[in-house]
């Protein structure tokens, strides 16, 4: 297992729901913690009496590809290194088929895909350095499979699982390894108004937050591509 302790993970959409979850469990365990998000208010009062030694904030808007550089550039002149990247920040849509809405079909696909693509590129250079880069993309078994009408939803976490296996392949001599996290239901915001199951049920955000740490701690010669995580029985698995 990697040591945690001078490790460097950014993590985005970490002011809330799955990503708050994994910078509480990460920072924890020792990590270094660079937190990238729209509403910098919140991620000083999340992060408010930990150490400033090991947290760092910066501008994170999934649509604005100016941050994304300046971002990880603000991260390496803090930390001089980058070893691990989450990326947590995402939207749903409930658009179907049925009636489709184009400005709402450009913004998730921008948020869910876009975003975390070209974040990965700008961190990437310095993943491959530290030897044992790590990234994590929080997707959904909605990326699995497809069991409701909300397809902009479906074909963006769709397309963050084969983002993960694109980055898996490119920099695994470099000793990059790369992960799916795929949860069904989860009490967060974007469950808020889900009939389907009562919130205690859902799986938890701190227990997907531990798996996370788990994979980011894998050592090279045990990666797991996908991580499909239920709270409930599907065949599939």
């Amino acid at each position: 297992m990697l040591a945690p302790q001078g490790r460097v993970i950014l993590i985005s959409g970490a002011n809330r729901g799955i990503g708050r979850a994994v910078a509480q469990a990460l920072y924890e365990d020792g990590y270094s913690l660079s937190l990238g998000g729209r509403d910098l208010a919140s991620l000083e009062a999340m992060s408010a009496g930990w150490a400033s030694s090991r947290v760092h904030i910066a501008r994170y808007d999934a649509q604005d590809w100016t941050s994304h550089r300046a971002w990880t550039d603000a991260a390496m002149a803090r930390f001089g290194r980058i070893d691990g990247l989450v990326n947590s920040a995402g939207m749903h849509s409930s658009i179907t088929l049925r009636a489709p809405d184009e400005a709402e079909l450009d913004a998730i696909w921008a948020v869910n895909c876009k975003g975390p693509l070209n974040l990965i590129h700008c961190a990437l250079p310095h993943l491959e350095t530290s030897g044992a880069g790590r990234i994590v993309n929080v997707a959904s078994m909605s990326g699995k499979r497809v069991r409701n009408d909300h397809v902009a939803y479906n074909m963006t976490k769709h397309a963050m699982v084969a983002l993960t296996h694109a980055a898996r392949r490119i920099s695994w001599d470099k000793g990059v390894r790369a992960t799916a996290l795929c949860p069904s239901f989860v009490p967060t915001d974007m469950t808020a108004t889900s009939k389907a199951m009562a919130r205690q049920d859902m799986t938890q955000p701190a227990d997907l937050a531990r798996l996370v740490a788990t994979v980011l701690a894998l050592p090279n010669n045990a990666s797991v591509a996908e991580l499909l995580v239920n709270c409930r029985l599907e065949d599939m698995l």
